[in-house]
This record gives C-alpha cells, structure tokens and sequence, in this order.
C-alpha cells in the first residue's frame, strides 16, 4: 500500500501543473481520445519506430525517457545518427513500463505500440499522463490493437497509415513542418521505383524471403511484404503466415527463394546462413544472393518513412539493376540523412 501511495502522490505532481495549461484533444492510431496539452516539451517514448520519427522530425530535445532496449530494436549503430539519446533515462519497453520510473520523469505525453497491453495503457492513464498509441496502419475496427492484423487492403492500410502516424506524431510535439517534409519526401522516392517497375507482371517477379533470428520471419499482414512488393518481389511467406512468426527450416526450403533479406539490425544471421549446411540447397544461397540491407532499408513490420522513400528504391535496385543504372544510393541516402538526421551517411550502398 505504501509504494501505491507514493506513486498516487507521484502522479498528482504530474497532473496538477498539466490541469493549468491549456489542453486539446486527439485521436490516436487506436481510436482512443487523449487530452494533451497545447505545448509538449516532455515525452516518454516506449516504440522504435514513433522514437526513430522523432529523431527525423528533430524533436529530441523534447524526449525525457525512452525504452530500456533501444539500441537492440533500432541497431547498434543507431545512436550515431542521435548521440544525444545515450544520456536520456531509460525505462520500459514495448509491453510494460515501471510507473515509479515513469512519473519521477514528468512526462506531458508516453508514446506506446498500438498493442501494448491494456493493462499497461490504463495504469499510465490512471497517474494523469496522456498516453498516444501508434500503429502507422490504417485498421479497420477491431484490428486496430493486434500486432498481427488481417488487412483487407496493406498498400491503403500501410500508406494511409504512415501518413496518419507522422502527421499525429508532428501535431502532437508541435513539429507539423517536420513531419510534412518526410511524408512528402516518401513520396518521392517510392515514385523513382513505381515508374521503372509498373510493367513488371505478378508471374515474372522474385520470390524473396526476409530472414530474422531463430527462423523469424514476417508474412502477410506486415510491411515487409509491401516493400517487396513496390521492389518487384514477392514474399514467399505471405502465403501461409499471418504476421511476424518461427517458421521450420523445411518450409524455407520448400520456398526456396530466389532472394535472401537480412536486415541492417541482424547483421549475423547473414554469416549464419552462407555457413550453415541446412540452407546450402536454397536458390539464394547457391547463387549468392543473400544480402544484408542498409540501415535505411528498414523492413520492419511497420513502415518507416526511409524505408518506403530510399529503401524500397535500394530493393528494386538490387533486384533489377539494369532499371537502376543511373541511380546512386549513397547520393540519395546521403540526401536523405542530411536533411532528416543531420548527418551524413556513412555505410555501404
């Protein structure tokens, strides 16, 4: 009862200065409505994907607190690109959050996945901090709290998304500017590749599958399937698996793909793979194309804005270099990380 007690207290510190500022209202990517207030200055982030917007957006300086596993979600050499994010207080994760820790950081708004647990939104909501859910998907009513939706229609349910997600998030720490240079830079570069592969039909595309740790992968439902997709591929586990889940090293082999993705995050399970007896038969590996993405290439089950503006263009690239001559990534990526993270890009095309 005691800890309760200090936490309650904890919490009316936190609401009373709130309930004296002016306030508005929004609708999160859950369908909740959360009261904020009209200036945020202090963010608590608990989703790599909203903390890796905010960094784009330049809105740093506003995040007090961030989830404890940070660099394992974004990669190790994510924090080159924010340095500034080694010094912020960690706590929490993307299902569960410690609510002492939580209030002694003053937090005005707490970012959390649009499936963290109930539990865990309520008991936020209970110390009087506003709590904004993201998914940067556009769900129809009862899918929008899943991590593994069924989408009637993933180019809407992703591309309306991620343009609902960057505005609110632009709105919500006053960035609006910010957030409108990055949906419309997305546009751009999924236009490069949209021009070059549109007369490539369904039955000549490459069959390609995205490896993760321990026999991950993403199926349908995520947006790892869209992005192969707008390259000129086709994700051989959307067929039979809904969402990100273990698949046996037989049903990788019965799919036999042509293309083998890592992403930048996972950089062993390339090794992994090119050593490894059991994946010799696939076509891929016989033929050498198992590929490590780029950072920017982010094929996450959520789409991020450089993964649609420059990653997909990176994909189609690999998988169709001869449409691709006159296009160089490191110019493009180094465009990009120039005006979204204010440095240059340092690794490999």
């Amino acid at each position: 009862m005691k800890r309760f007690c200090q936490v309650c207290t904890l919490g009316l510190l936190i609401l009373l200065p709130l309930s004296s500022q002016a306030s508005r209202q929004i609708t999160d990517q859950i369908g909740r409505q959360v009261t904020i207030p009209d200036h945020v200055d202090r963010i608590v982030v608990l989703q790599h994907q909203t903390l890796n917007l905010l960094v784009q957006m330049n809105a740093t300086d506003k995040i007090v607190g961030l989830m404890a596993n940070w660099k394992q979600q974004l990669g190790d050499s994510y924090a080159r690109l924010a340095p500034e994010l080694r010094q912020k207080a960690t706590l929490g994760d993307l299902t569960h959050v410690d609510p002492e820790k939580l209030v002694a950081l003053h937090p005005q708004v707490v970012f959390v996945t649009n499936y963290a647990p109930h539990e865990m939104i309520d008991s936020i909501t209970a110390l009087g901090i506003p709590v904004v859910a993201i998914s940067l998907r556009h769900d129809q009513p009862g899918e929008k709290a899943k991590m593994n939706p069924t989408l009637d229609d993933e180019e809407m349910a992703y591309d309306k998304g991620l343009r609902e997600g960057i505005t609110l998030i632009g709105e919500i720490v006053n960035k609006p500017a910010e957030a409108k240079a990055l949906i419309e830079a997305t546009d751009q570069g999924r236009k490069i590749v949209s021009d070059r592969l549109k007369d490539i039909p369904a039955e000549k595309r490459i069959r390609a599958y995205m490896a993760n740790p321990e026999l991950t992968t993403y199926g349908s439902g995520k947006y790892t399937g869209l992005m192969m997709l707008h390259a000129g591929a086709v994700n051989v586990a959307a067929a039979t698996v809904q969402g990100f889940k273990t698949v046996s090293m037989e049903q990788v082999i019965a799919w036999d793909p042509q293309v083998i993705f890592v992403q930048n995050r996972y950089p062993s399970v390339v090794n992994e793979i090119n050593s490894s007896p059991q994946w010799q038969a696939i076509d891929a590996v016989k033929n050498h194309r198992v590929w490590l993405m780029p950072d920017y290439a982010k094929a996450w089950g959520y789409p991020m804005p450089e993964a649609m503006g420059i990653g997909e263009v990176w994909m189609a690239k690999k998988l169709y270099p001869q449409k691709f001559q006159d296009v160089d990534m490191n110019q493009l990526a180094n465009r990009w990380y120039q005006r979204f993270y204010r440095t240059t890009y340092q690794g490999p095309e």
